[in-house]
């Protein structure tokens, strides 16, 4: 959510007029912003966030094309507001909730939760960026143990066919570069 863009009542002039290029280009933007919230505030997953968000687009976007719109450089809170009820809808659809909404406070997420969340996703994003940099080998590596978090070092060795002390040595430095990668993308 690095765009702090709030007015995207062009986008609104943009899909009146049919200018799709311009359209396209806010709607990217104002969509991954969308998908953010829903997943932040009220703890969506992925799958949800974007089919929640397409849904509330779609409903939006038939009010503008019927002139319904009256200030337009509210329609971002406009949208939010339409993600949120398509999600509560969405959830009460799964049968998440089978008790009026005032019932389900619990499952709204609290600012502080909501910032954790961001970093969380920011340190995924770093995270898989480094691993990205790291030869195929050693990604391979460290992905085993990513993806069995509760591996010994007799079943890596095993598995790799090294020695355990082999396992231990390499697993330390691939640690340490993801390490040290992670702090300089970090600080960017």
């Amino acid at each position: 959510m690095s765009n702090s863009r709030v007015d995207y009542s062009e986008l609104v002039y943009a899909l009146q007029q049919n200018r799709e290029g311009k359209a396209n280009e806010l709607l990217e933007e104002l969509m991954d912003r969308l998908k953010d919230y829903l997943q932040v505030v009220l703890n969506a997953d992925e799958k949800d966030a974007e089919e929640c968000t397409q849904q509330a687009f779609l409903n939006v976007y038939e009010q503008i094309q019927k002139d319904n719109i009256r200030e337009e450089k509210y329609i971002f809170s406009y949208m939010i507001r339409a993600c949120r009820h398509e999600y509560f809808r969405h959830s009460k659809e799964q049968h998440r909730f089978n008790n009026p909404m005032e019932d389900h406070k619990e499952h709204l997420v609290d600012p502080a939760e909501q910032v954790e969340n961001l970093m969380d996703k920011d340190r995924q994003k770093i995270l898989e960026a480094c691993l990205n940099e790291l030869r195929e080998k050693s990604r391979t590596f460290i992905e085993y143990f990513i993806d069995k978090p509760d591996a010994t070092t007799k079943e890596a060795a095993a598995h790799f066919d090294i020695s355990g002390a082999n396992v231990r040595t390499k697993k330390s430095r691939i640690l340490s570069r993801l390490h040290h990668c992670f702090k300089r993308k970090w600080r960017q």
